[in-house]
């Protein structure tokens, strides 16, 4: 079994793994694939909303000023869209992440 995953009771061949709680709204969704040295924006920006970023395979970086957070295949991270930020591969395979804006 993968680290962090547990099968629920009355499933078979089945592993899941929560990755955060009520969030807020959601406002939008997408899906990413970057690539080596992909990613951006090229400078940070800030907005009014929030993102959820989840990791579905390889590693991204979230630049949030002068920090750097690494967020692993199987896990999600938020980044509040007041703090100046951009995000991008971490990895020489392709980096596939999907990207939530909540409120």
């Amino acid at each position: 079994m993968k680290e962090g995953f547990i099968t629920p009771s009355n499933h078979v061949n089945f592993e899941a793994k929560k990755l955060f709680e009520n969030m807020g709204t959601i406002i939008d969704g997408s899906i990413a694939y970057i690539n080596l040295k992909g990613g951006g924006p090229l400078e940070q920006h800030t907005h009014e909303h929030n993102h959820l970023f989840i990791v579905v395979k390889g590693e991204a970086v979230v630049l949030l000023g002068e920090e750097k957070v690494l967020i692993h295949e199987n896990e999600a991270y938020l980044v509040e869209g007041k703090i100046p930020h951009s995000v991008w591969s971490n990895q020489e395979d392709e980096t596939v992440m999907i990207g939530i804006s909540v409120k």
